[in-house]
């Protein structure tokens, strides 16, 4: 199944993500058959709050097709966006999100149903989620524990 494929490349990011104390979400951007991007999240080496794995995955398919359209193109990501993360993918056009593993926060939940639901200002971003979900809450539960014992 071509969404385990691109579900597993997407941990493997988050993989990266973990080894270097980061949360470990991971997102890749396909277009075509074609992964374009991937990346997973950066915010304590870079020290920028918006260095989410999804966000620069989308950064580097504006680069890779010359274009902030991202018309055509699914990602997947290990953990459902976040608001911010989700404003973007609406916004570059991308037209499905593939998710691993739900954001608990119900707030956050209802925000980003509104966003990928509102087609008022872009086209609707249809979200599906539960991939591969035992592997990704693997890496989240090692992440969290180790910080636990951190402190």
């Amino acid at each position: 199944m071509y969404v385990e494929k691109y579900m597993k490349m997407a941990i493997e990011e988050a993989k990266i993500a973990l080894q270097l104390d980061e949360v470990p979400i991971g997102a890749v951007i396909v277009k075509d058959g074609k992964v374009i991007s991937k990346s997973y999240n950066q915010k304590n080496a870079t020290n920028i709050v918006t260095k989410h794995a999804e966000i620069i995955a989308i950064e580097e398919a504006n680069r890779y097709l010359g274009n902030w359209r991202l018309i055509d193109c699914d990602i997947y990501i290990t953990l459902e966006p976040c608001p911010m993360c989700m404003s973007a993918i609406q916004q570059s056009r991308i037209r499905r999100v593939y998710y691993g593993i739900e954001n608990s926060d119900s707030v956050n939940k209802n925000i980003i149903e509104m966003i990928s639901n509102n087609s008022n200002t872009n086209p609707m971003v249809e979200l599906m989620g539960g991939f591969l979900q035992e592997e990704i809450l693997l890496l989240l539960t090692a992440f969290f524990k180790k910080k636990r014992q951190k402190k």
